[in-house]
């Protein structure tokens, strides 16, 4: 064999050898390629099949009236979602959830039968309306915003490490300022004094201080506005924000600083969950700590509470905040326990004066309590 004829003979060879691995390489990825499309035909009917499922899911333990009326659906407990727990206040337990409804036994409060223009008598155990006068109408809350206020105040200091009831705030001359001339009501806390937070409590319910609700704020959030911000988005959590919203944590009228009688019952009722804020809107009376400014302390008084204690409701009042500028008349938000044990929820505003709001509270109770 010629020298030509072996190199004709080597690349033939050499030609076959490289179309041999061209071709292996092509049915490697013909290969690879039907491995793929079964991956992804594996993988499109997995996620059918899951979206089935949740899509049956969903349907089962969606009784039909006949279903629930003979009892034919089975495992329904295992198939629908169970309420929420009953939320323990104090020896009661209150229904969980910040909507209250009527029934067929909600009762109308006659135009006569009290002086406020507008009420509401909740049932929190079950969540229902007892009775109501105008109870949707949008009212200025005046001082009752400081519900929550110090609902707000309690909530950020328990979720945050960095603050304390135990803590200290010096009163600064913008907050007398801001007291004295919107001409509100006030702790009693002079310019450079310092107090403790949980006097800041105290003071912004039982004497209605502005001047402890806007320390607290200022203690919590940085300052006034910065707590007004974290007001509404409370507001908004407890499904509140179409009917309600706030400007200041004090109270003071302005056209966008509104509620409902209704609004401020469910107010009412997250205040009294919180254990504090219970503790601090039953109290009827309080002394703040010594300070250089005061050294005896300062005594605070809920008038309201003290005031309603020996009247007949029906039960006992145990806790309440009122509320007084122009535009609101004499309001008020009280918790009673009826003698029978009941808790109840009562709000009402717009009254001529301060006595006929308390007794108000008393008809209410007295009439709608069992």
């Amino acid at each position: 064999m010629t020298k030509q004829q072996d190199y004709t003979t080597e690349k033939d060879a050499m030609l076959q050898h490289y179309k041999t691995q061209r071709e292996a390489r092509q049915r490697q990825r013909q290969l690879d390629a039907r491995r793929k499309l079964r991956l992804f035909a594996l993988l499109a009917i997995t996620v059918g099949v899951v979206v089935l499922f949740l899509a049956l899911r969903g349907c089962v333990g969606q009784i039909s009236p006949a279903e629930a009326q003979n009892g034919t659906t089975q495992n329904a407990s295992a198939q629908t979602a169970l309420p929420d727990a009953p939320i323990s206040v104090g020896n009661v337990q209150f229904k969980a959830g910040y909507t209250a409804e009527p029934t067929a036994d909600t009762a109308t409060i006659a135009a006569d039968a009290i002086t406020s223009s507008y009420a509401i008598v909740i049932d929190p155990a079950t969540n229902t309306i007892i009775a109501q006068k105008d109870a949707q109408t949008t009212i200025s809350p005046a001082s009752m915003t400081k519900i929550l206020t110090v609902l707000v105040a309690a909530e950020q200091i328990a979720k945050n490490e960095n603050l304390s009831l135990d803590d200290t705030f010096t009163i600064t001359r913008e907050i007398t300022d801001y007291s004295y001339r919107n001409k509100c009501s006030a702790a009693g806390f002079l310019d450079e004094e310092t107090v403790t937070v949980r006097d800041l409590f105290y003071g912004t319910v039982l004497p209605s201080g502005a001047d402890a609700s806007l320390g607290l704020a200022t203690y919590v959030a940085g300052s006034h506005e910065a707590f007004v911000e974290l007001m509404n988005q409370k507001l908004e959590a407890l499904g509140l924000a179409d009917t309600a919203h706030f400007t200041n944590a004090v109270g003071l009228y302005d056209e966008l600083h509104y509620c409902t009688p209704y609004d401020m019952a469910m107010i009412l009722k997250a205040a009294l969950e919180n254990d504090f804020c219970r503790e601090v809107l039953s109290a009827h009376t309080y002394v703040t700590s010594q300070t250089t400014q005061h050294p005896e302390g300062i005594t605070l008084s809920n008038w309201f509470l003290r005031r309603i204690e020996d009247k007949d409701s029906g039960g006992t009042v145990l806790a309440a905040k009122t509320g007084f500028v122009n535009q609101s008349g004499n309001c008020a938000a009280s918790y009673a326990i009826s003698n029978s044990g009941k808790p109840y929820i009562c709000v009402t505003a717009n009254s001529f004066h301060s006595w006929r709001c308390i007794y108000d509270h008393v008809a209410l109770y007295s009439t709608y309590g069992k």
